[in-house]
């Protein structure tokens, strides 16, 4: 089984003069670093030894996993060999998943990395030997604040034969639990010694630049030129959607809080954009990526729906007083939830794992190289873009006052919730538009944010009634009483009825015409 661990560490380069060392009397690394009892805090610092780490480092031979600054190595040497995954999460902070070390890639770090890697190869790319001379800094009560290493690394690029390096660096990596600010304060004794943070954000960073093939082609930067026309901005909006998909993909398999969620968003943001802006990709080539995209959001919802129901009705029942909790209810619901969340987790799982799914990463990734652009793409987006946009909106419009024209009951709950479709579609289309179209854009799409909100909780409603229905039912068979389960279907009632009183208001405000001219300028 993998572990994780939440990494919190700095990087720092030598100056030159500190290269050569000290005297032979002095463990190793010593005379490379300052008196590190002047940090705050910090009571002593005892010294570990050296020990000797050999690494080595997969990727594809595109470097895929580097271009998203995640490591991949399979290290011998130190207390935690193994094989080690490490995602960025911020500044110098990272998530270290960690495998018992083996010959070949332990399965679950090959899941996680699957979403970038597909069927490329991974290989290895570079080995690094490092002579470790550890550190520990610790308090007056003996607990160790962090840990201080310089790094003798020897850098060779593979296959055998590549280009090698050698360098010396300090990592300060803080311990479990412990405050951020210790590193600042780390840092500011080593800036007084001449210690400067590393340029590169990893060893292997460092050693890709510095082992590069003399002469060897580099890869071709991406273009810096700012989005200029109707077609620009989409792409922009798709690679930002794709990029998502990739990212949370791992996130998911993690079982990491809303990972299921925004990657649903991301594959619905991506297809609303293809439907929204069909005057700038040829909808003949986006179609069946779309119907993809659709099926994908269709099976991640039923994680995700059974996530937003379970976490609505445990609200709802913490809402009352133990005296309407009549029989095992707080139990009968945790059952219920577990018995979903099992089905729906593996169910999801088993999507990401599919030969199909992995089908739709390549087909979006070959439409974003080679888009199929129509003559709207190179219009000028304050035209293109307020078009789109309006058009989605008059879709809404049309849905909406169908709906408040029904009745209450069954009918109207559909026409309200294809209402809701319609909302989030022209909420989607104004976020597109906003790099490009500033603060209308974002005005607009709040107020369409509003409508779907109502829209939502009004669905979150029916579909709650249901759940207790089958509730009610199961507790009523064992024996137990219904009358909680049916005490929260007549609450989940009035506030439907509650939001359809509310929605005429919230329409209002947002089907004002001056919001919509307004993204023409």
């Amino acid at each position: 089984m993998a572990d994780t661990k939440r990494e919190i560490e700095r990087k720092y380069a030598l100056p030159e003069r500190s290269m050569a060392g000290g005297s032979g009397s002095e463990p190793p690394g010593r005379s490379l670093l300052p008196d590190l009892t002047k940090v705050r805090a910090v009571s002593a610092v005892t010294h570990e030894g050296v020990t000797e780490l050999d690494a080595v480092y997969h990727d594809t031979p595109d470097l895929r996993l580097t271009a998203d600054s995640l490591t991949l190595r399979r290290r011998t040497g130190g207390a935690d060999e193994g094989w080690h995954l490490k995602f960025p999460v911020g500044a110098g902070v990272r998530d270290e998943i960690q495998a018992p070390l083996s010959d070949t890639l332990p399965d679950e770090l090959a899941a996680l990395v699957r979403s970038r890697v597909r069927s490329a190869e991974l290989t290895p790319v570079v080995r690094l030997r490092t002579a470790r001379d550890l550190r520990l800094l610790v308090d007056g009560a003996g607990r160790t604040l962090a840990e201080v290493a310089v790094d003798s690394v020897r850098a060779e690029r593979l296959p055998a034969g590549g280009g090698t390096a050698d360098w010396t660096e300090i990592e300060v990596e803080l311990a479990d639990d412990g405050d951020p600010a210790l590193l600042d304060a780390v840092e500011k004794v080593l800036r007084k010694a001449g210690v400067r943070p590393a340029s590169a954000a990893s060893k292997l960073a460092r050693a890709l630049a510095e082992t590069a093939p003399a002469g060897g082609k580099r890869a071709r930067a991406a273009s810096k030129r700012a989005p200029a026309t109707a077609g620009d901005h989409v792409l922009a909006y798709l690679r930002e959607q794709a990029a998502a998909i990739v990212s949370y993909d791992p996130a998911v398999r993690r079982d990491l809080p809303d990972s299921v969620h925004q990657l649903r968003v991301a594959t619905r943001r991506m297809r609303s954009a293809f439907r929204t802006y069909k005057k700038v990709l040829d909808r003949e080539v986006t179609r069946p990526i779309g119907a993809e995209l659709k099926w994908l959001a269709g099976e991640l919802g039923v994680d995700r729906d059974q996530e937003v129901l379970a976490e609505r009705l445990a609200e709802r029942v913490s809402a009352h007083d133990t005296t309407l909790l009549l029989g095992p209810v707080h139990a009968r619901l945790r059952i219920w939830d577990a018995a979903g969340r099992t089905d729906a987790r593996a169910r999801t799982l088993g999507v990401l794992d599919s030969a199909r799914y992995l089908r739709l990463l390549d087909s979006v990734e070959a439409l974003l190289a080679d888009p199929p652009l129509l003559d709207g793409a190179g219009r000028k987006p304050a035209k293109a873009l307020p078009r789109a946009i309006v058009k989605d909106y008059d879709r809404l419009a049309g849905r909406v006052e169908h709906a408040l024209a029904l009745a209450p009951g069954e009918e109207r709950d559909l026409a309200l919730h294809d209402a809701r479709k319609a909302a989030k579609r022209v909420r989607y289309a104004a976020e597109a538009a906003r790099p490009a179209l500033g603060k209308p854009a974002k005005r607009f799409s709040t107020r369409m944010k509003a409508v779907q909100g109502v829209l939502g909780d009004h669905q979150d409603s029916v579909v709650a009634r249901d759940a207790l229905r089958d509730l009610a039912i199961q507790a009523h068979a064992a024996g137990e009483s219904a009358f909680t389960w049916g005490l929260l279907y007549g609450e989940e009632e009035a506030r439907a009825a509650d939001r359809e009183r509310e929605l005429p208001r919230v329409w209002r405000q947002s089907a004002k015409r001056r919001l919509r001219t307004a993204l023409a300028g």
